[in-house]
Order: C-alpha cells, then structure tokens, then sequence
C-alpha cells in the first residue's frame, strides 16, 4: 500500500505540488496580529543669537512620530510535506516549512496551532479522500508498544532557530513539540518568545524563525487511498507566560482586528467565549461598541458564559433636542435576530428589512427620547411601554465596573417602538420571549425562567448566578454585597419613575427578557438586606416595564 504526502500553503506564499499518486496535504494558514502603537518623541532645541543688544532669544520644535508594531509570520516551504509508505510503516521528518517570525513588541509573542482539516478548525484528522470512514486520527507512535493492530496517526513536530550569524535567542518550544506531539483540536500554545528586545533586524529581518515537519504511520490493515490534513498555526503578541486563553487572545486566534486599543464587542461570538479558558476577574478585558465608541468591561464567570460586567450605556437617540435625528440601529451593530416584521418588530414599529443584505434596520420612533439629567430629576421621562426612552446620569462620578449607565424603560431594552404585543408570561416558555434588544450585537439581555439556579445549564440566568457567587443567598442584611464585588460588580443604580430617580445607592434592578404580563417583566432585584434573580413582583414598581432599569448583556 502506498499514501502519499503534499502540503498546500495559502494566500501570498501558494505552493502546489500535487502528484497523480496517492497524496496527503498540510496548510499553513497565517495570521498578521494585533495593532499597537510605539510613542517616541524628543525636543530639538535650536539657539539663535541675536544682535540686538545684550538680549537674546531661542526657540524649540517639537518632533514626534508613531512606530506601529509589526509582528508577522510567513511560511517557506523547504520540502513538500509529501510521502510514499506501506502498510506496517512509520516515517518521521515528512517535508519541512519554515515559519519565519518577525515583532518589534517587547512584550513577545506566542505561536498556536490548530488542526484544521476541511477548513474546519479542530478537525485534526487526516481525510481520505473517497471514504471518511478511513480517515486518520491524530496520535503518538511508540516502536515499543505497537502491535500489528496499532492504528495509524499522525503527528507534528517544531524546530526553533535564528538567522546565520544571529545572536538571537530563538523562539521556545512548548507543549512537547520540541518532539511529535499530536496535532491539537483546540488553539494550542506551540512556541513563543518572552521577549524581542534582543531582535535586531539590520542583521536579520526575519529575526527568528520555526521549522515544521510531520511524522505519519500506516497500520498493516489501513486502507490505500489519499488522505489529506491541515495544521494552522497563528501568532499572536504580546506574549503571556501561561497557558491560558484570554479575550485578547480568543478574539485574535479568530481572525478579528482590533478598533484601536480595544476588540469590537460587535465581534464577540459563542466560540471565541467558549475559547476563553480563564475565569473572573483574570479572564476581564475591556471591548469597545463599534456604534459609539464607549468601553465596557466584560469576563467569563463560572456559569460559562461571557457577561458585560458593568452596565450598559448606549443612548438610543443622537440628540435630545432634535427628535428627528433619530439612530437608524442595525443588525450589523445590534441585537437584532428577529427577521419576522410582525409584533414588537414590525415595520409599525420602526423595523424594515433590507433582504438583499440580509439587514434588519430599527429606527426608533420620532418621539423616543434619550434624556441626560443630572440629580435626581429626569424631565421629560414618561412611564410607557409604547416609546422607547433611556436617560443618561451626566452628573455619575462612577466610572468602568461601578459605571451607572444608561437606564432603560423594557420597550427600548427590546428594541422596539412598543412592547405591547408581549403580554403573556413566558416564565414557562421563554421560547416566546422577545428575539431583539438593545444590546451590542452577539450580546443579548439575560433570560429568567421557572428553572432552579443550583441546575447546570439553568436558564434562570440571574439565579444562577446568585447560586454561583452568592451561595444562593436572598434575604439578609448584606445579601447582595458579594454580587457587588469582583467579578460580577452589580451597582445600585435605582431606577426612575414619574420622571424621578429613585433609590439610587440603595436597591437597583437589572433587565431580562422574560415577559410576567402586560404591565411586569420579570427582572433582578438586589438592595441591602433582599436579593430576587427572579422579581416578577408588583413591590416598588420593581417589575414595572414601563420604568427605568438598568442593563447587562451577556454574550449569544
């Protein structure tokens, strides 16, 4: 039996070596990574004399320049990754690819690498061809443990090393692939350098580079055929000195570009939270809503899922004193999956569909408001769940994880004209909740259900956090001091109604999108001797949809 080995690499370094015989492929697929900005500046001083008289003058210009980080990697294929074997054979050293590294970051970087078969990253098998029955999985092959039974694998090694009369450290290899490793099936840390300040590109461009090659075993009974595979690796800087993933890294292993400093919160997605691997307060960073430029603070907590850890502030109209520059809001920046045109999402209420595009466009009503006040009076504020209002505090000293934001009656936090179509309890079918909000797109407002917090899973999302971080506690004096704290850092924000801030400091409320009937929306409630993760109750208005309650999104 006869397989045969080719690698393909993308983009600007293609290199094809396809043979009529029986072949396998890997490909290299690069990523040029994250924007950061070097600041260098000087003063150049420049004495003039003059005649005149005793007295004299000078002057100074001011000189300065920004140096973008440059960190990237590109392939150079050395050997195809192409080979002939029997059945009963194992080869080592199968092709060569240089990965050249270059990264004027102080700070380092980190190389992963991911199985990527089919274009499916985490697929890290060898596919044959005609039939995935036979395809081959990735493994470790031991001489002294084979049998004639061993199945066949596949595996990958890296090489670290510098330019010809470099004196560069070059990269680490990590992980055990300084030998062959298995191909991952998740982004796995596989080389790095802690730091560049050694770099020295007069003498080398390339600063430092890795090599790649693959070993593969063909069992006795495996199947003839072609069988192809893909690693991907990608760099990322600066360099962490773990193995953790983090948001900057998740978003970056993804594919994203930053928005200056910041990634978007736009493109936050179910895989890059599921990525990240580190919790609470080490995994938080800050994302930027690409539909206003406001920072927000997010992390993944226990429960798994990724949350906004401090409140949400983005203002539903452009301008108070001109109603008819209303925000056109989009599918392509907001929470908007709802595709119906019916109900709370019709074209009666603000919504049209662009089908061509595939956009579904809000335009909030010429009669919404977003009203800033500062104190406790909110002009102009009325009690409705038939125009979106928000009101902004301009006199809040808070700022980042304790940040009031922006408090929202429920018609604006479903992002609609009017909510009254949602009338029924879905406390039991959270099914027939409402799809849109008014949260960054990828995000949405938390479901509240009749589930117990203490069930893994449970979408009782308040509750189950209260369960995780509160020990399940809801009466008590201090009872909600720990859903204030690190990493969670809920705020008694208050709430407005009858156009008057109340109980700022003393209780706040947060937004779901479980409906209790046409007047109560069910909601979390903390205050400082009482906390309700499922407050569907008429005490305080602290149900009422038609007044204002603040907002945290969680990610999609």
């Amino acid at each position: 039996m006869k397989i045969k080995a080719n690698q393909t690499l993308d983009d600007k370094n293609i290199v094809e070596d396809k043979t009529t015989c029986l072949y396998y492929a890997f490909r290299n697929i690069l990523l040029v990574s994250l924007p950061l900005v070097l600041v260098s500046a000087f003063i150049l001083s420049l004495p003039h004399s003059i005649a005149t008289g005793s007295g004299s003058t000078s002057s100074s210009d001011h000189v300065y320049f920004n140096l973008d980080t440059s960190c990237t990697m590109s392939s150079e294929l050395i050997n195809p990754h192409t080979v002939d074997i029997n059945g009963g054979q194992y080869k080592t050293n199968v092709g060569t690819t240089k990965l050249n590294t270059y990264c004027n970051d102080g700070n380092g970087y980190s190389i992963y690498a991911i199985g990527s078969s089919n274009s499916t990253d985490g697929n890290n098998y060898l596919i044959n061809s005609e039939n995935n029955n036979y395809n081959i999985s990735t493994g470790i092959y031991d001489s002294g443990t084979a049998t004639p039974n061993t199945p066949s694998s596949w595996s990958m090694k890296l090489t670290a090393g510098t330019g010809t009369g470099n004196t560069l450290t070059p990269p680490t290899i990590v992980n055990g692939y300084d030998d062959y490793n298995i191909i991952p099936n998740t982004y796995t840390r596989v080389a790095s350098r802690s730091s560049e300040t050694e770099m020295n590109p007069n003498t080398d461009i390339t600063g430092s580079y890795l090599t790649t090659t693959y070993a593969v075993y063909a069992s006795s009974i495996q199947p003839a055929g072609s069988y192809s595979g893909n690693v991907k690796y990608v760099m990322i800087h600066p360099h962490v000195n773990n193995n953790n993933i983090g948001f900057n890294e998740a978003f970056a292993l993804s594919g994203k570009s930053s928005v200056g400093s910041y990634y978007a919160m736009q493109d936050m997605t179910s895989d890059i939270c599921n990525m990240v691997n580190i919790y609470d307060e080490p995994s938080q960073t800050q994302l930027v809503d690409t539909r206003d430029g406001k920072t927000y603070w997010v992390a993944k907590l226990r429960d798994e899922h990724c949350w906004m850890t401090q409140n949400l502030d983005f203002d539903i109209v452009a301008d108070e004193q001109d109603p008819t520059k209303m925000k056109t809001i989009t599918s392509e920046n907001t929470d908007l999956t709802d595709y119906s045109l019916t109900g709370a999402y019709s074209q009666a209420n603000g919504y049209s569909c662009d089908e061509d595009a595939g956009i579904i466009s809000w335009t909030p009503a010429t009669t919404a408001k977003t009203i800033n006040f500062e104190g406790t009076t909110v002009t102009g504020w009325l009690d409705s769940d038939t125009v979106p209002y928000s009101a902004s505090k301009t006199d809040n000293a808070n700022i980042g994880h304790t940040s009031i934001g922006n408090y929202y009656n429920w018609t604006a936090a479903i992002a609609s004209n009017s909510s009254g179509s949602y009338s029924s309890n879905t406390y039991g079918n959270i099914s027939n909740n409402p799809k849109n909000s008014v949260c960054p797109r990828g995000w949405r407002l938390p479901i509240i259900s009749n589930q117990s917090g203490s069930v893994i899973g449970s979408t009782n999302e308040f509750g189950r956090l209260n369960q995780l971080y509160n020990d399940g506690i809801t009466s008590g004096v201090g009872s909600s001091t720990k859903l204030m704290e690190s990493p969670l850092w809920f705020v008694w924000s208050g709430y407005i109604n009858g156009a008057t801030l109340l109980n700022h400091g003393i209780n706040g409320s947060f937004l779901s999108s479980t409906v209790n009937n046409n007047s109560y929306i069910y909601n979390l409630y903390i205050g400082n001797d009482s906390v309700d993760p499922a407050n569907g109750a008429y005490r305080y208005y602290y149900g009422s949809r038609r007044i204002g309650f603040s907002i945290r999104c969680l990610a999609r």
